[in-house]
């Protein structure tokens, strides 16, 4: 005779032990397309409005490092800030003032890439206006008598930081201010609670903007990278030496039949492969520099299966000898030293109360990224009582008489 199927019924435990289960995890899995940084999974954020985001050590000022027998002393650059972290893990394995709020420069770049590049196709074509093709500083060169496709504008955008396709896309996008508004969400939905955007390509004193209306910080630089080398599209612009940019015609160019003419654009990450400062592993990343904010450098590097992201704010020079120190270090300490904090994922860190509508059941916290250790879940078994978070939840299982 068959036998009934078996029922299972929860014993919730108080409201307070309850809270003690929900524990928020570390940060959010990669897509599956991603191949630089498998999903992360370390110890508990510090998700507290109170606390610095990260863990506690990261509220620091000066060098922040936990030192362990065999691993060199952190590096002594001349930086405002820097962070480094395994991408692998997201531990952060050490940082100078890494909350620390400056002037982004150029490095924002990541961010205008990171919002805009999902809002478009590729092929999309934009028309530029004279402001555009006017804008101060670097610049790709272009006419508002010619239309130009989406990714060529990204190229140059992060290629060779050409502030005046950041203007063309934003004005694409809606326009400055919306744009802005979009950039400073995005900035929100990733935790980079240290990132106030002004402008779509990182310019500060051209536009009349001060640390106090655009900054981030070099904890946020690496949390936006982190999330913008997700995207494929993103990783092909940020890893391109040269490009082909497009232009009207000249005149001996229109006599031979050609109705657009153009010419090449060659990326400034000096650690690309084949550059002046190259970087065995080099990823990609996004240099930036103004007077005000000197010089700033967000990447990353992959060595023998494993990701190294780092950051600096405010240097005193141009950024490939002090970055090629800090992946250096990185990639020594990785699995040796006691990280010093945690990288945050996207979203949501306060972790749920327990569903009142649920019959007692506890809800997963919201962090998991791809499901895996993203809270702590219910388990049921089918032949006997299971235990939930070392004997706090008991779920029964009995049998239905037949």
């Amino acid at each position: 005779m068959r036998r009934p199927p078996r029922a299972v019924t929860a014993i919730a435990v108080p409201p307070v032990a309850a809270s003690l289960l929900l524990v928020p995890a570390l940060a959010a899995a990669p897509a599956a397309a991603e191949p630089v940084s498998p999903p992360v999974q370390a110890g508990s954020v510090t998700a507290s409005p109170s606390g610095p985001l990260g863990g506690a050590q990261l509220g620091g000022k000066g060098t922040i490092v936990n030192q362990a027998a065999g691993v060199p002393a952190a590096p002594k650059i001349k930086a405002a800030s820097y962070l480094i972290a395994d991408g692998d893990t997201g531990e952060v394995l050490a940082a100078k003032n890494p909350h620390g709020r400056f002037l982004p420069a150029s490095t924002l770049k990541t961010l205008t890439a990171l919002t805009l590049i999902p809002k478009f196709k590729a092929d999309q074509t934009v028309r530029p206006s004279q402001e555009a093709c006017d804008v101060e500083g670097t610049k790709v060169g272009m006419t508002p008598k010619m239309s130009y496709k989406v990714s060529d504008l990204f190229y140059a955008l992060m290629m060779m930081s050409a502030n005046d396709a950041a203007v063309a896309l934003a004005e694409a996008n809606g326009g400055l201010k919306q744009t802005v508004a979009d950039m400073n969400a995005e900035a929100k939905r990733i935790n980079a609670r240290d990132t106030l955007a002004g402008s779509p390509n990182g310019l500060d004193r051209d536009l009349g903007l001060t640390v106090k209306t655009q900054h981030t910080s070099a904890y946020d630089l690496v949390l936006i990278l982190r999330e913008a080398m997700r995207n494929a599209d993103f990783r092909r612009y940020v890893q391109t030496i040269d490009h082909f940019f497009p232009a009207p015609a000249t005149k001996k160019e229109r006599k031979k039949g050609k109705k657009v003419g153009g010419y090449p654009i060659h990326t400034h990450n000096r650690m690309l492969p084949g550059q002046s400062h190259a970087y065995r592993g080099m990823l990609g990343g996004k240099n930036g520099y103004t007077i005000a904010a000197k010089q700033t450098f967000v990447a990353a590097a992959r060595r023998d299966g494993h990701t190294i992201y780092i950051s600096l704010m405010g240097a005193d020079q141009p950024p490939s000898d002090y970055a090629a120190e800090l992946l250096d270090w990185g990639f020594k300490a990785r699995g040796k030293v006691k990280p010093v904090g945690e990288l945050v994922p996207p979203g949501d860190l306060t972790p749920k109360k327990a569903d009142a509508g649920s019959g007692g059941m506890l809800a997963d916290a919201p962090l998991g990224g791809n499901g895996s250790a993203g809270g702590w879940g219910m388990m049921a078994g089918t032949a006997g009582g299971a235990l939930l978070a070392a004997g706090l939840v008991f779920v029964a299982v009995r049998r239905r008489r037949g």
